[in-house]
């Protein structure tokens, strides 16, 4: 499907509609979260055939620690068991695996498996999976911000010498392309505190399906209108 040099070259995903899909069944959310991890796995695969260079996933955000005890203990576990049963295919995938957020408040048994897996994907040259966990947009520009305020009174950084290229390299995602492609599932239509410095310029693409129902053909599907869409970035057309 790669032939042009309009196609996206990272694609970052808003995981929504896990909780509507299992009251829709009659089932308890966390069956809806633990199917959610399943779709991600064969999206994340899908990603590595279409080569596409960087897929982020919004998998828990730091206003997620709102929900019940018991949803976030259940959803942590799930998680966590499936990073241990995937952990040897990530690596003969040739998957860079990446975290954006805080994870110092995620269960000690998750921060120990995740910090495992990026440590040993870290020199692969693949597919770069990042997982946003425990991430809020706001609150990563002002942890830059911080970060570049504390480098000014260290007088390792000159306020002349800040500008947009600078700030980005404070960011979680420093060195990787800004989004493309911000794919939202469950048919809302907000952003959600998700990479708001990053998706200035992003294409968005809504999916009325739930998260558990998004399929391969449903991601090809949010990659073909991108193609045909024209790309200004503030400019005219050509």
């Amino acid at each position: 499907m790669k032939e042009k040099d309009d196609f996206p070259r990272h694609i970052a995903i808003i995981m929504d509609g896990n909780g509507r899909w299992a009251k829709d069944r009659g089932l308890p959310r966390i069956m809806g979260h633990r199917e959610g991890i399943k779709t991600a796995h064969k999206i994340v695969e899908a990603a590595i055939d279409l080569r596409i260079e960087v897929l982020t996933l919004y998998t828990f955000s730091s206003d997620n620690w709102k929900r019940p005890k018991k949803e976030i203990d259940l959803l942590m576990g799930a998680l966590e068991d499936f990073l241990i049963k995937q952990s040897r295919k990530i690596t003969e995938n040739n998957l860079r695996f990446q975290i954006l957020g805080g994870i110092k408040r995620l269960p000690a048994s998750l921060q120990r498996e995740l910090y495992r897996i990026v440590e040993t994907t870290k020199k692969n040259t693949g597919l770069i999976l990042n997982l946003a966990l425990n991430y809020g947009g706001r609150l990563e520009i002002v942890e830059a911000v911080r970060r570049i305020a504390e480098a000014v009174l260290r007088r390792d950084l000159r306020l002349e010498q800040i500008d947009e290229n600078l700030f980005s390299q404070f960011l979680y995602t420093r060195g990787l392309p800004d989004p493309d492609l911000l794919i939202r599932t469950g048919g809302e239509f907000r952003v959600s505190n998700f990479l708001l410095w990053q998706i200035s310029y992003t294409e968005i693409y809504i999916s009325p399906k739930l998260w558990p129902d998004f399929t391969r053909r449903d991601l090809e599907e949010a990659i073909n209108s991108f193609r045909k869409r024209e790309r200004r970035f503030g400019g005219i057309p050509a």
